[in-house]
């Protein structure tokens, strides 16, 4: 079985490979999962905006496939996909709490799940007010984000 070693004697680089060798997993986990559904999302999203009409007009001027797909599409297929990204993130944080629980790994997840079954209301509270602050602020970098993407999108 898996158990996440804290106490771990090596110094120096040794000390840094093992921490990275007993992580490779958990990061592997929630990773994977994401990453994923956001590649077939990010490929839907360039096949649509491949269709559109301004970029067989940027092919009509003659820019290359590699310029029109940089440049053009995939700029804009990344505004749906931003939003995407933003809700994610935070699930990513919240998918950490059964992947520690699994894999045995200390963290806020664990302390999660022992403050539920100890009726620890307070420790809960702070937790569940740390996710839902996390929600709120990745959704606010991707709102600035979308201004940055699409100049058209302006706050004012």
């Amino acid at each position: 079985p898996f158990i996440y070693r804290s106490d771990i004697s090596a110094t120096g680089l040794s000390w840094y490979w093992q921490h990275v060798r007993q992580a490779i997993m958990p990061v592997a986990v929630l990773g994977l999962f994401q990453g994923a559904s956001l590649t077939r999302f990010v490929r839907s999203a360039v096949l649509d905006v491949i269709q559109l009409d301004y970029i067989n007009t940027a092919r009509a001027k003659g820019l290359s496939e590699k310029t029109t797909i940089v440049k053009h599409a995939v700029r804009n297929a990344l505004i749906p996909v931003l939003t995407l990204v933003a809700l994610q993130v935070p699930a990513i944080f919240t998918g950490a709490v059964i992947t520690e629980q699994i894999f045995r790994v200390p963290g806020v997840g664990s302390l999660l799940i022992s403050s539920i079954l100890a009726n620890d209301t307070p420790v809960i509270m702070a937790i569940t007010f740390v996710f839902s602050c996390l929600v709120v602020l990745f959704n606010l970098i991707a709102d600035l984000l979308y201004g940055w993407l699409d100049p058209r999108i302006s706050y004012r």
